[in-house]
């Protein structure tokens, strides 16, 4: 069974990570004067003893972790953080001074809004963020950012002593069906990923800055994009700055992002940018960006007379966060030709690269199948022919193909059966299959009549709204890290 010393000593160690990390928004809360700063500490009281008890209850534990804890710390983590998280969403209105704007949140919606910052999914159910404190504005922002990469990855990097599985938590935390390695030593490795993603985020940081943008939210813009989250600061999103350079430099960083970061480490560390398009899933990456772009900006043109440069910069940068799963926006695509619709809701399927920050299920994912595709095609005409499956250099085993085959299978059942239940509670058809490719690519925003791109998912009911926040978690650690707790042979002995 599960070794419940060493996940409560974890537990433990990883709670008082999350107590540091918000930590880190009380100075937000001092230089804004909001009434925010009672909320945080209360909470980070809260964590801190909860930690303590969790810390307790492992004393004394061994440093041997089996596979089945590994997946049980990942699932559990995740929740263990949005639980924890969305205590300063609950107690904010609490400590809110008359008039003051914010609505309080429901048990649900604070949990919805954080979980959905975690995963970075970027989905939201506060009709006005605006009206959000400054403290918890950075706060939400903050959950994107720790979640890009991963909480566990984080804590690896971190607290590379902390486990002695470290290798099984972040098989069962890691993106996509092909694992690769930077360094033989895990925290090393996560290190140096971190380095990239710092670096990007600064460098993303700056370029907002030198286009104008003030510092708070190019701040919060920043994690955001780099995480490819989603959340904003206004209740615009980007096109509330009406700054097209803002709009560009976000669409790089996203991209960027969205780029495996191993690669994208080994290919600018080493000044070998040709790595990139020698690379099978960088090259379909791009290919895809810049087909939906053109096509998207051909119909904008043709069917809804914008201009040159507003179709293109329109395009991709709603191409490039629906791909890369960010789901910021600078124009409500909403209002655009349907046949639109059916290309954005492919890349929110499709998604980035493995190894990214970004969702769905991974451009690597869509090579391989093209790659199966193919070789059935000359397996009709050639029977008895060997034909192995290669993604750069790599042969693909059986076991890989099936595994894959078998995550599809079950990434359209679980969008379909909870689409079905959806759309029997009365939302429309086009929303509801959308909001679940949503929230198994972790992408936010969704396509339809009733919660458009630009609006918030405020008007669920509760229920779907639960349902949401499990299929965010769920598409976050890629189906079966989840889904493997629920299954009888998870809970016995052997």
């Amino acid at each position: 069974m599960l070794n419940g010393r060493l996940i409560s000593q974890i537990f433990g160690s990883l709670l008082f990570l999350e107590a540091i990390l918000m930590s880190v928004c009380l100075p937000i809360s001092l230089i804004y004067g909001q009434h925010d700063l009672w909320a945080f500490l209360i909470t980070i009281a809260i964590i801190v003893a909860t930690g303590l008890g969790f810390r307790a209850l492992g004393k004394g534990a061994d440093n041997n972790m089996s596979r089945r804890d590994a997946y049980f710390v990942v699932t559990a983590t995740w929740l263990l953080f949005s639980f924890f998280g969305m205590i300063p969403f609950l107690l904010c209105p609490l400590f809110a001074p008359p008039g003051d704007t914010m609505a309080p949140l429901s048990f649900t919606d604070a949990f919805f809004e954080t979980i959905s910052g975690f995963t970075t999914t970027g989905a939201t159910v506060i009709d006005d963020v605006e009206a959000l404190p400054k403290g918890l504005l950075f706060w939400r922002s903050l959950t994107q950012w720790i979640g890009g990469l991963g909480i566990v990855y984080f804590t690896i990097a971190v607290l590379p002593s902390m486990v002695g599985g470290s290798v099984r938590v972040f098989s069962a935390e890691a993106t996509g069906p092909i694992r690769s390695k930077l360094h033989p030593r895990l925290s090393t490795g996560a290190k140096w990923i971190w380095m990239v993603y710092i670096i990007l985020t600064v460098a993303c940081l700056g370029s907002f800055l030198l286009c104008g943008m003030d510092w708070f939210n190019a701040l919060n813009f920043a994690m955001t994009s780099t995480a490819t989250g989603g959340f904003s600061t206004t209740n615009g999103s980007l096109a509330s700055f009406h700054s097209p350079a803002e709009e560009y430099v976000c669409t790089l960083f996203c991209f960027l992002a969205g780029i495996n970061f191993m690669l994208l480490y080994g290919a600018v560390a080493k000044m070998q940018l040709k790595r990139l398009f020698l690379n099978a899933e960088f090259r379909f990456y791009l290919l895809l960006t810049v087909l939906a772009v053109a096509f998207i900006m051909a119909e904008l043109m043709l069917r809804s007379g914008y201009s040159l440069e507003p179709a293109f910069r329109y395009s991709l940068f709603q191409v490039v966060s629906f791909l890369t799963s960010t789901g910021l926006f600078n124009a409500d695509a909403g209002q655009w030709p349907h046949v639109t619709w059916v290309v954005l809701a492919l890349l929110m399927f499709v998604g980035g690269c493995s190894g990214s920050t970004s969702g769905g299920i991974k451009s690597i994912r869509g090579v391989m199948l093209l790659k199966i595709v193919r070789n059935e095609f000359r397996h009709i005409l050639h029977p008895n022919a060997v034909l192995p499956l290669k993604i750069d250099d790599t042969n693909v085993p059986q076991a890989k193909r099936v595994t894959l085959l078998a995550f599809i299978a079950l990434y359209f059942i679980l969008a379909m059966v909870c689409a079905f239940v959806m759309i029997a509670s009365g939302i429309d058809h086009t929303n509801s299959v959308t909001i679940m490719l949503s929230c198994l690519g972790n992408t936010g925003p969704t396509l339809g009549l009733e919660i458009g791109p630009t609006m918030s998912w405020a008007m669920l009911p509760v229920f779907a709204k639960w349902i949401c926040a499990f299929m965010m978690l769920v598409g976050r650690l890629e189906l079966f890290t989840v889904l493997v707790i629920f299954t009888p042979a998870f809970w016995k002995e052997r």
